[in-house]
This record gives structure tokens, sequence and C-alpha cells, in this order.
């Protein structure tokens, strides 16, 4: 479920996260809310799991959807297109950004920023604790500070993804929120989901999670992978 989050939602997280698969899943989410929605794919830095690589299911479903001015799903061009400001401006719009997942990938925003009212965006920083580098508070904290300076603005709420792929159980969710709830604890920055896969969590989700329960469907990872 979405619930309460600013109209402008800028996804970001470091490699393997799993920012685009959550982007993807939240953009379908306001869509089926019948809402009017725009997702942006401006990763310039990762060739692989781009948003883009679902433009014609998103279309078809009457999603808006904004990536490279150079055509090609998967080419490795660091272009983006001028139109990922239209969705800002025109306030009948549900935003939805799918970022880089380092500071060099926060500078494309250096187009929007000039137009963007601060208080209809929210950051959001996607994380994956079984990930090298953010598998402590440290290294969430260190990143959540790169991604905040490159975007020069703050982060406003955590996605715990933490995940094994098909392999996931809620143990893994526990781990996540047990590292992520000590990030909150000394930033003061919320929980705001945990995500996960549903075919692939048969489990009840423990009530020890934070933040709102957000079930997924793979989209950008096919099946033999």
């Amino acid at each position: 479920m979405v619930v309460d989050d600013k109209r402008i939602r800028i996804i970001t997280g470091h490699y393997g996260s799993g920012k685009t698969e959550f982007a993807v899943n939240y953009v379908k989410k306001l869509n089926a809310e019948n809402k009017k929605v725009a997702i942006a794919d401006l990763d310039i830095v990762n060739l692989y799991f781009r948003s883009r690589e679902r433009s014609a299911e998103l279309r078809e479903a009457g999603i808006t959807v904004i990536s490279s001015s150079v055509e090609g799903d998967s080419l490795d061009v660091p272009a983006v297109s001028g139109a990922m400001s239209m969705p800002v401006r025109d306030k009948s719009f549900e935003y939805v950004v799918d970022l880089g997942g380092n500071d060099v990938g926060t500078l494309v925003l250096g187009r929007l920023k000039p137009i963007m009212d601060r208080n209809e965006v929210d950051l959001f920083m996607v994380v994956n604790t079984y990930r090298p580098d953010t598998a402590t508070p440290e290294g969430v904290i260190a990143l959540m500070k790169q991604l905040e300076a490159g975007a020069e603005m703050p982060v406003t709420g955590f996605i715990n993804n933490t995940n094994l792929i098909r392999e996931t159980t809620a143990n893994a969710l526990l781990d996540g929120n047990a590292v992520l709830e000590e990030v909150s604890r000394r930033t003061g920055v919320p929980i705001k989901y945990t995500s996960y896969v549903e075919d692939v969590l048969q489990e009840e989700i423990p009530i020890e999670i934070s933040g709102e329960r957000f079930p997924m469907q793979f989209n950008m990872r096919k099946e033999w992978m």
C-alpha cells in the first residue's frame, strides 16, 4: 500500500539494492489506484535492470515513461530526455524518478532541482543490508550522506528491501529491519516501507517489521536469474 507519500518520489539506492524493481512496482501500484502516473528512468550509471526495459508494458497500462533521449532499452549511453521536467511542472501527475545509486548518479537532478518545489519531494533510499556496502548502520549512513550531498536534499525515508532474491525468508527482512532501525535511531529518518516479493516469501511477515508492508512481483528479473 502507498501511504501519504509526496507527489514526486525520487527512488535511489546502492547497486544491487533493488531500487528499480521497487520503482516499477511502485508506479504499478499508483496506476492501480487510478492515479495519473509518470516514471523517469534517470539512472545513467548502471546498464543493468533499468526501468526503461519495461517501457512497452508500462505504457500499455497507461503510465507515462520517460527515459533516454537515445532510443534503445539497454544502450549504455549517459543521455536523458528533456521530457523529465514535464511531470514536475504538470501537477496532475504522480511522478516517480528512478535515480542512479551514488553521488554521480544524483547529479542528473541538476536539471530538475531549479523547478521542483521541495515540499512536493520525497527522496527514498532503498537498502539491501545483504550488500557489502550497506551491511552495517555505518555503511548505510555513509552512503546516505553521499546521496544527500549529490542530490542536495535529505533522504526522507528508507525502504527495507533486504533479500537473497529467490532464497529470501522472513529472517532476511528482520536482519534488514535491525540495521535500519539503528540507522533510523541515529539519523531520525524513518523506515517507510518493507518490500518483499510475494511469490518468494511464503511466510507471514513478522510483526516486528517497521514501515508499511510493500508486496511486489518480479518485473526486472527473468525466471532463470
